[in-house]
């Protein structure tokens, strides 16, 4: 499909994505569905490859690069079929360390911002909580001054967080004052005393990433790692949620494009009453309106990137968006897994792990309804 908002550079990007994914992930990552997490080393690899930070300054080692190309990252990465892989790394580029580009002091990004960019730095960020999800404003961690004014005390329990095992640096979201918004971001490195993983969480799909639960305790920072202005966190949140939606868009068309493209084959193949299923009409036309609907949403997620590299205000059609394709991925692969028949229920098929990886979709990063009111409170 002709895509008007890509340059010539941008596919030569979708291209080298496309030729790690094959050399350095789809050989290797069953296993690490099994270890239960991605190596670092992978993350290295992308960054000695210069697409950890496309979007970054290019000072720190990123690319200089606009929303549209960080788009054709995620998307291009999410031709994966393995999700834990591709969130491990969106959660890097597009969730955590976006944090630091946007409200870093120069001194803190000279600090860390190297070795984000270059794979070395794993970051992860911690907003939910066992009772605040899509609620930010409903966080209960707080930070307090120390009486000499020298550090910030958290304490606080942080609930599904990606990469919070991997991860070196966190950028931690606490409450600062009473209001229901006055909550500020911080930055924690991992043996920071006060601060450790909880424990590390099963889940059902995303098998390569791990997911953890952080536990503050009296966790002292010095004054210097409060990010952006003080009891103005909720407000750096809400804007990087705009990147964050973005790629998990990427992420749930680059699922469907995948889940196509496997169950075409399929179905050219796969013979039953003495002919293709591709023969059978209901098949072939039930596919092609799943294909109208990811080609739709695709547009309109290249028309969201663009207008953000406008500097336009997206935030209606970034929910849209979410909403959107999170619904849509688990209809299209739900529907693709059928047409596999028993093959597409067994464990380790790329349709059966892209049917499990995909509902969370619907879920993470803004829950479909909580996006619905978002797009609804801008009537």
């Amino acid at each position: 499909m002709e895509n008007i908002y890509l340059t010539p550079e941008h596919e030569l990007l979708r291209d080298q994505i496309a030729r790690f994914i094959s050399r350095e992930v789809e050989p290797h990552a069953l296993a690490w569905e099994e270890a239960g997490h991605t190596p670092r080393e992978v993350l290295r690899k992308l960054g000695a490859a210069g697409l950890l930070g496309l979007m970054y300054e290019g000072q720190y080692g990123g690319g200089d690069g606009d929303a549209l190309t960080n788009l054709v990252f995620a998307e291009a990465l999410s031709q994966s079929t393995f999700g834990g892989f591709i969130i491990t790394v969106l959660v890097h580029t597009d969730m955590a360390s976006p944090h630091l580009h946007h409200a870093g002091t120069a001194a803190q990004k000279a600090k860390y911002m190297p070795g984000v960019t270059a794979g070395t730095t794993i970051t992860a960020v911690a907003i939910t909580e066992p009772g605040a999800g899509s609620d930010v404003a409903g966080i209960r961690t707080t930070a307090k001054r120390s009486a000499d004014g020298s550090e910030w005390v958290l304490n606080g329990t942080k609930l599904f967080i990606t990469n919070g095992v991997l991860a070196d640096l966190y950028f931690v979201a606490a409450r600062t004052g009473e209001g229901r918004h006055a909550m500020s971001m911080f930055i924690v490195e991992k043996g920071t005393p006060g601060f450790r993983v909880g424990r590390a969480l099963d889940k059902a799909g995303w098998l390569s990433s791990d997911t953890a639960e952080l536990v503050f305790e009296d966790c002292r920072i010095p004054a210097g790692n409060l990010l952006g202005e003080q009891d103005r966190g909720f407000y750096s949140v809400m804007t990087n949620f705009q990147t964050e939606r973005i790629a998990l868009g990427a992420m749930a068309v680059g699922h469907c494009m995948q889940a196509l493209r496997l169950t075409l084959d399929q179905v050219r193949e796969r013979k039953a009453f003495g002919a293709t299923l591709f023969d059978k009409q209901v098949v072939r036309q039930r596919l092609a309106m799943l294909d109208a609907k990811v080609r739709a949403a695709r547009s309109f997620m290249y028309h969201c990137a663009w207008r953000v590299a406008q500097g336009q205000d997206v935030v209606q059609e970034v929910s849209m968006l979410k909403a959107l394709t999170g619904e849509l991925v688990n209809e299209v692969v739900s529907g693709c897994q059928q047409f596999h028949g028993g093959m597409g229920y067994m464990r380790g098929t790329a349709i059966e792990r892209l049917w499990r990886d995909a509902r969370v979709l619907a879920i993470g990063g803004g829950a479909t309804e909580v996006m619905l009111d978002e797009v609804a409170k801008r009537y």
